[in-house]
C-alpha cells in the first residue's frame, strides 16, 4: 500500500529505522545500545497501537528515516510507506507535509518517542484544525510531539534550532509573526533519557 488514498485527514508517523547504535543515543549513553534499541522498539509498538486505533477514515503514513521496511509492524494493508528526504528535521517534515497535503485537508505529524499521546489527543487535534491554521503539542523539554496544519506553512520549518529546548518557543514566535491561529494540545513528555523511561514505567504500573 504505497499509493495515497483520497481521505480528508491524514496522520504522518516519523520513525527512525530501528538499528543498533543509531536510535535513542541519549538513552544508550547510560543504558547501552542494546537496551536503547529494545526501548525504541517498544515505543514504536506503542505508537503503532495508538495510530491503528484511529478511525479508518484517517489515512496513516509512515515516513522512514533511511529505508522503507516491509513486513515490519507497520502493515502495508493499513499504512502508506514513504521515505524521509532532507538535510535536517525541518526539511524532512516540510517534505512529508507537502506530500500529504496534496491529497488531504488536515494533516498531523507525530514522532515515535512519546508514549503518552492518545487517540483522543489526535482526534481532538483534527477537530481543532477545523477552525485553526495549526495545532501543536508541546513537550516539557521544549520541543513538540505533534504538529498539524491545513496548508503548508514552510516558515514553521525554517530557522529552528532542532533537537534543542528552543524548538517550541521558536515555533510559537513564527506562528505569531505570520498571524497563524493555532490551538495548543496538552503538554506531554517524550522519552530521551533513562529517567524519562523509568518515569513512564512507574506511571504505567
Amino acid at each position: 500500500m504505497n499509493s495515497i488514498v483520497l481521505k480528508t485527514n491524514a496522520v504522518i508517523i516519523f520513525t527512525k529505522n530501528p538499528q543498533l547504535g543509531k536510535v535513542k543515543t541519549r538513552l544508550a549513553a547510560t543504558m547501552g545500545d542494546i537496551q536503547a534499541l529494545d526501548i525504541y522498539r517498544e515505543l514504536l509498538s506503542i505508537t503503532n497501537k495508538i495510530v491503528s486505533s484511529l478511525d479508518d477514515s484517517i489515512e496513516r503514513l509512515v515516513f522512514y528515516s533511511d529505508s522503507i521496511a516491509y513486513e515490519d509492524l507497520w502493515s502495508e494493508n493499513r499504512f502508506v510507506k514513504k521515505l524521509q528526504y532532507g538535510n535536517d528535521l525541518g526539511q524532512r517534515m516540510e517534505q512529508a507535509f507537502q506530500i500529504a497535503l496534496e491529497h488531504h485537508d488536515h494533516v498531523i505529524i507525530i514522532g515515535s518517542d512519546c508514549p503518552y499521546i492518545t487517540k483522543n489527543i489526535i482526534e481532538t487535534c483534527f477537530f481543532r484544525l477545523e477552525d485553526n491554521d495549526v495545532v501543536i503539542g508541546p513537550t516539557n523539554d521544549g520541543g513538540y510531539y505533534l504538529l498539524g496544519m491545513n496548508n503548508l506553512h514552510k516558515n514553521l520549518f525554517r530557522g529552528i534550532e532542532w533537537s534543542t529546548e528552543f524548538v517550541f518557543k521558536q515555533t510559537k514566535s513564527i506562528l505569531a509573526e505570520h498571524g497563524l491561529k493555532y490551538w495548543q494540545a496538552p503538554m506531554l513528555s517524550d522519552i530521551d533519557f533513562e529517567q524519562d523511561w523509568l518515569t513512564y514505567l512507574q506511571k504505567k504500573e
